[in-house]
């Protein structure tokens, strides 16, 4: 078997990783392995999506912009989700923009194709609804998160999301990107960012971040972080397939 090859039989992604594997094999041949560099847009708020990603290696950054060019975080999309859902949901056009936060690989799909499997009504049916409702979750939790909580708890509950979705403890971010994903001033990420590094929680230096005590960093974060995670765990880390993988 050639290194493409293992590539399809084995995906990283996990909502295809937890398909039957007679459905999984149906994709693979509209499936496209592709390199996401940083920055790159994959669609833009009012435009139609032509191309649906399930990222393996990479993190994309769902956002949402005010008319002052203003941007705030609304979703990461990593290896347990897939970017596109407005596909699924009987229309293409959405009111986001998605973009690589972070480079890495994807397994691409046209957008048609993933339609009319979906309209199937088969498993991966069943499983794009468990991940949209999860991810209703998470939007609903982040929602009262950015009302009722400080900054100190949604950067250290960011932080920990970011390290789940990428499975790594070190990632490049700067404190420009994080303040625009967290909706807030720079000024704020940089005390946020410092009250945590020195409690020994995580290290900063140009842009590179290290998570060094994780309880500690758990403890500091809101309730949120495990709200999420616990309701991604419960609709999707139970699939009834042997191939599927943990989810968190």
């Amino acid at each position: 078997m050639s290194l493409d090859e293992n590539i399809f039989q084995q995906p990283s992604n996990k909502l295809l990783a937890a398909l039957p594997a007679s459905e999984y094999q149906r994709l693979v041949p509209h499936l496209k392995l592709v390199s996401l560099e940083v920055h790159q847009i994959l669609f833009k708020a009012g435009e139609p999506i032509t191309q649906v990603y399930f990222p393996e290696k990479s993190m994309i950054s769902i956002v949402t912009t005010m008319e002052d060019g203003s941007t705030a975080e609304v979703g990461i999309v990593s290896s347990e989700g897939m970017v596109g859902i407005p596909v699924i949901l009987g229309n293409r056009i959405t009111t986001t923009t998605s973009f690589v936060q972070i480079s890495g690989t994807a397994m691409q799909m046209n957008a048609d194709v993933l339609r009319a499997e979906f309209n199937r009504g088969e498993a991966l049916q069943n499983l794009l609804l468990c991940y949209v409702q999860a991810i209703y979750s998470e939007l609903a939790q982040a929602a009262a998160c950015n009302r009722l909580h400080t900054l100190d708890e949604r950067l250290a509950r960011w932080l920990l999301t970011v390290s789940d979705r990428m499975e790594s403890e070190d990632f490049l971010l700067t404190q420009e990107f994080i303040a625009q994903m967290l909706g807030v001033r720079r000024s704020g990420v940089t005390v946020a960012a410092s009250t945590l590094s020195q409690a020994g929680m995580i290290s900063y230096k140009r842009g590179h971040i290290s998570i060094l005590n994780r309880e500690d960093l758990e403890a500091t974060s809101c309730e949120c972080y495990r709200v999420i995670q616990n309701e991604f765990a419960r609709l999707l880390g139970k699939m009834p397939n042997n191939r599927a993988k943990k989810f968190f």
